[in-house]
């Protein structure tokens, strides 16, 4: 919906507000990740505040605005991209130990 949506020099992002958000944050856990990492439970925590806002808006509660769906969206991402590079570091690192010859 071009409501949901930022606009660029009078045209539509072809995503909306919050899958915007949500890009920006898997950016930003791809390049912090190896450096600093936060526990899982905060990332489980930041998907939680994304889909909060999601359901919310959904049973009408109230309506989501598009700075709010942006940072939920940041928020989320990153959480969602951190729990994702954190399965796959814990899968590498327990890879070897199925091949060892014991």
């Amino acid at each position: 919906m071009p409501e949901r949506s930022f606009r660029w020099r009078g045209r539509s992002f072809p995503i909306c507000t919050r899958c915007t958000g949500v890009l920006i944050g898997n950016v930003i856990a791809y390049a912090l990740f190896l450096m600093w990492a936060p526990p899982w439970w905060v990332c489980v925590t930041g998907c939680a505040v994304i889909f909060a806002d999601w359901l919310v808006q959904q049973l009408k509660v109230r309506e989501s605005t598009n700075p709010r769906r942006l940072i939920t969206g940041i928020i989320g991402g990153y959480s969602l991209s951190t729990l994702y590079c954190a399965a796959i570091k814990i899968a590498l690192l327990w890879l070897p130990n199925l091949f060892a010859k014991g």
